[in-house]
């Protein structure tokens, strides 16, 4: 642990030093201990930041809202701020599909309905089982799966809404502690819970139904770090590292200080992933269903990290 703890202060240092952004950042948010504008009820947003790396750098080129096989949306309105990211499923590329169509299909389909006027802030379930049905009624089809995070903060009453189908997932930090996590879903060891879209004549597919995404709903407080990321991140940054460089931001409004959290987290995820000899939470579950693993695992990894401001 004191090898880790090391490597994530280098990090750090490293991204504070010289690394450039590679992503997006959001813009417009007020710096810490900005006085607040007069009114007469404050509501809730997000400040919020992505980053991330592709599994194989030199197959994927950046593209806006993708990393990969991964991909991730941010939307708002007035009266909601709306975050998600989706991991396309990479057994599909043997088959000759791209899996990172059907993710990205998926989070730019939610973040036009955002925007909708039958978008309701209370249920981010609609917004994935209305967008799996886009697809699903495409005339080119968009073959492959894919699972998928969203979560809603509802300015009106200051709660959160969640949806989760797999293992990409979210935790939220209060006063230094874990407060809300998401429970990964999983049909047996790395193979999560999963929308799909099989090619026709393929019967032993895997697809869940959006109805089957595990919701949660939670009141969050002004400072509350959110951290929504797929699974290359939980699979290779231990729970008690992360909370060492989330604890860092709680109550930051800075969207570059947030940018530069976001990127030593992504690049802490990165790094562990190709560590060959590291005990990784990938490894230990591994090793829990007797399957003998170290190191890393390599993946997609996405970041998106958000404070609440009030």
């Amino acid at each position: 642990m004191h090898t880790l703890n090391w490597t994530s202060r280098l990090i750090s240092r490293a991204f504070r030093n010289s690394f450039s952004t590679l992503l997006d950042s959001a813009t417009g948010a007020t710096t810490k201990g900005a006085a607040k504008p007069n009114s007469t009820r404050s509501r809730p947003r997000f400040v919020s930041v992505v980053c991330g790396f592709a599994k194989d750098n030199l197959r994927h080129k950046y593209k806006p809202g993708k990393y990969g096989e991964d991909s991730w949306f941010k939307a708002s309105t007035e009266t909601a701020d709306v975050m998600g990211v989706a991991d396309g499923v990479g057994g599909w590329r043997s088959y000759g599909i791209d899996p990172g169509e059907f993710s990205s299909f998926l989070m730019r389909t939610c973040e036009r309905l955002v925007q909708c006027a039958h978008f309701n802030p209370q249920r981010p379930v609609n917004l994935l089982a209305y967008s799996y049905c886009e697809l699903m009624e495409q005339k080119k089809p968009i073959l492959g799966s894919s699972t998928a995070c969203v979560l809603i903060l509802n300015r009106e009453t200051s709660m959160v809404h969640t949806a989760n189908i797999g293992d990409s997932g979210f935790i939220v930090v209060r006063q230094g502690e874990i407060v809300h996590k998401s429970e990964e879903q999983q049909h047996y060891f790395n193979t999560p819970f999963q929308l799909s879209l099989p090619p026709p004549g393929q019967h032993n597919v895997l697809s869940d139904s959006p109805e089957s995404a595990d919701t949660m709903s939670f009141q969050v407080k002004e400072g509350d770090v959110i951290l929504i990321a797929t699974d290359g991140v939980f699979d290779n940054v231990p729970e008690d590292l992360m909370l060492q460089v989330l604890r860092d931001v709680e109550g930051e409004r800075d969207p570059v200080k947030l940018q530069m959290t976001a990127n030593t987290l992504a690049l802490m995820a990165r790094t562990l992933s190709l560590n060959s000899e590291f005990l990784s939470p990938f490894a230990i579950s591994a090793r829990r269903n007797n399957i003998q693993a170290r190191g890393g695992k390599p993946d997609d990894i996405t970041v998106v990290l958000a404070t609440v401001a009030m």
